[in-house]
């Protein structure tokens, strides 16, 4: 079996030196850890900013000036130092490179809401306060309406959120609808309705869309200096529509990269938790952007969205609770990297608690993609790569999603040593092309019909329990394609390790079991691979075994097997989420010296299947 491999590589282990390679997802500290920071030593001026600062005080530790205030003034090189507390503000903007950070081990937390006091008692136990700051918002021009609202009513796409005591209430369409976890809002009248007595309860209305847009306009005074800032420590939350935002050029077109992503470079964000933002955490565009050790959560289509935009790294981070309104014909996913963007790296990442989204994303046009070592859990799509040319997926655990990974409409993909736990891989071919396509310009920015082949899926250890009976593994084309696509769109299908019990449990254990790993159904039943270009309408074929497909196509699945043993026969527990092998497994899978570096494996002849060696 042969593998090629791009210089592009080479840029790939340029991203991943900054710090340690881990062999398999690390099992943590993800997400903010706590700091204490020191003043940056290098800054050339220090702005100390404070909830109760003034605006005409110097910045200084003993007279701090206002967040807003600093903002103005600062410079490239610029440092701006946040006491504790809470600041409520918004609308703010920055064109110059600085750093934005905590004194020593204080907390700050910046918000978009402003407290509601003044509330008018209504009949049946309902609230009312008069608030100007409302953001009524439409679906998009192309959500469909016939197809998705009797699924989504129209109040979930306005922007306003109410908190309680900090919890963050459900909408409602009007005043009859109302409990005590919701509202509803008179755009007309300028009212916001409630179901429950005010007294003693902080209520938080949102007053703000954003919290900081780093615009590359002139802003104070001042010409952008197309350098990204440092933002460390904060806790940004209840915003309207979005936190933070990085402008940048969006090409609508396939273009060249160096006509984009270079308007603001450098932009890097850790330990920093984004939540409750009512649409998105941020829109980041600009080349070299990091996210390093931060939490985002509690959004709703996306959490994290970048665009056109080239050598990111996202590494140590959790998203999780994308989509929390259920709104459906959204396409949500906790992360968006989005319209060509070049070398993006994803590593050791926790990706968890999105039932209503997909994981991470990759859509249209994005090029040499990296996916290594994250843990991806409770989602749609854990892994898509769609309409996209060339990425590793390497060295993650897939568990509990509808598709661990999806490679759709895409070409290159190269699936190695991953595990898979009730999570299907699936590569998908269909017609869509950049002819009337229902996003226009979309598919003209990735690989053709005719070009979406090259994948490589080896070395993957694919696990189910008795109750998961979808097949491990799919290779879906769609049946218009039967005539024009009849090459499978591999290049390798082998060394692979499929694992799920096919003996069926004693009746009367059957009834009511909770064991997960206990063979509590008959899965010989189900097909374990399906594959197209295959035969009759549906063009596919439904194989019980990895030797069934080598049996019709032999150059692929000569190496792989299929145990008739349940997970925690195969790793160590399922339940404690212990996926090192258990036993000794009958494939070693040889691996392109290229990835193993980038996984930080030792050189060597063959590797266990699976995320993990032993």
């Amino acid at each position: 079996m042969k593998f090629s491999f791009r210089p592009w590589l080479v840029a790939a282990f340029a991203v991943l030196s900054a710090s340690a390679l881990f062999a398999q997802p690390s099992g943590g500290p993800y997400g903010p850890l706590p700091q204490t920071y020191e003043v940056p030593k290098d800054a050339k001026r220090v702005y100390f900013v404070a909830p109760e600062g003034k605006a005409d005080a110097a910045g200084t530790l003993e007279a701090p000036a206002t967040l807003e205030a600093a903002l103005a003034k600062v410079v490239t090189g610029d440092a701006i130092i946040l006491r504790g507390g809470t600041y409520r503000t918004g609308g703010l903007f920055l064109n110059q490179g600085i750093t934005i950070q905590p004194y020593k081990d204080e907390q700050p937390v910046i918000k978009g809401t402003l407290v509601a006091d003044k509330w008018e008692s209504l009949r049946d136990g309902v609230w009312r306060a008069k608030w100007s700051t409302l953001f009524p918002q439409k679906p998009a021009d192309w959500w469909r309406r016939n197809r998705e609202g009797m699924r989504t009513p129209l109040h979930k796409f306005n922007n306003d959120m109410v908190f309680v005591d900090g919890k963050p209430l459900a909408s409602k369409g009007w005043e009859g609808e109302l409990d005590a976890d919701s509202y509803a809002v008179d755009y007309e009248g300028g009212y916001v309705f409630i179901k429950f007595d005010p007294t003693g309860r902080t209520i938080e209305i949102t007053a703000f869309d954003g919290f900081l847009t780093r615009t590359t306009r002139e802003v104070h005074g001042k010409q952008s200096d197309r350098k990204g800032y440092t933002m460390r420590g904060l806790t940004i939350t209840q915003y309207a529509y979005r936190a933070l935002e990085v402008e940048g050029t969006e090409p609508q077109k396939l273009d060249d990269p160096a006509n984009f992503g270079k308007e603001v470079v450098g932009t890097t964000i850790e330990h920093t938790t984004i939540t409750h933002c009512s649409r998105v955490a941020g829109y980041f565009r600009g080349d070299r952007t990091t996210f390093r050790h931060c939490l985002i959560s509690d959004t709703s289509t996306e959490g994290v969205y970048l665009i056109d935009s080239a050598d990111c790294l996202l590494e140590k981070n959790i998203f999780t609770r994308n989509n929390i309104e259920q709104i459906t014909g959204y396409y949500p996913s906790a992360v968006k990297i989005f319209n060509q963007s070049y070398r993006v790296v994803c590593r050791d990442n926790l990706i968890i608690d999105n039932p209503h989204s997909n994981g991470l994303w990759y859509d249209v046009g994005n090029v040499d993609g990296v996916f290594i070592n994250n843990w991806v859990e409770n989602c749609l799509d854990g892994f898509f790569w769609e309409i996209s040319k060339n990425v590793i997926v390497a060295g993650n655990v897939f568990k509990n999603c509808q598709n661990g990974i999806r490679i759709l409409n895409s070409s290159g993909a190269k699936v190695y040593h991953n595990t898979f736990f009730n999570a299907p891989a699936s590569f998908q071919r269909d017609t869509r092309s950049a002819q009337g396509d229902h996003f226009g310009w979309h598919p003209s920015t990735g690989p053709d019909v005719h070009e979406r082949h090259s994948h490589v899926f080896t070395g993957n250890l694919m696990l189910a329990d008795a109750r998961f009976t979808a097949p491990l593994l799919r290779a879906d084309q769609h049946p218009a394609l039967k005539d024009r696509l009849k090459e499978p769109a591999f290049d390798a299908v082998d060394f692979n390790v499929y694992a799920r019990p096919a003996a069926p449990a004693p009746a009367g254990n059957a009834k009511g079991a909770e064991d997960m790993n206990t063979a509590l159904i008959q899965n010989l039943s189900a097909a374990l691979i399906a594959w197209s270009p295959g035969a009759g309408e549906t063009n596919q074929f439904m194989l019980m075994a990895p030797a069934e497909l080598t049996a019709k196509l032999s150059r692929f699945e000569k190496n792989s097997v299929l145990l008739p043993l349940a997970p925690n026969a195969v790793v160590q527990s399922p339940e404690l989420r212990n996926y090192q092998p258990a036993r000794a497994l009958p494939v070693k899978a040889p691996l392109p010296a290229e990835v193993a570096k980038l996984l930080g494996w030792p050189a060597q002849d063959g590797y266990v299947p699976g995320a993990y060696q032993n």
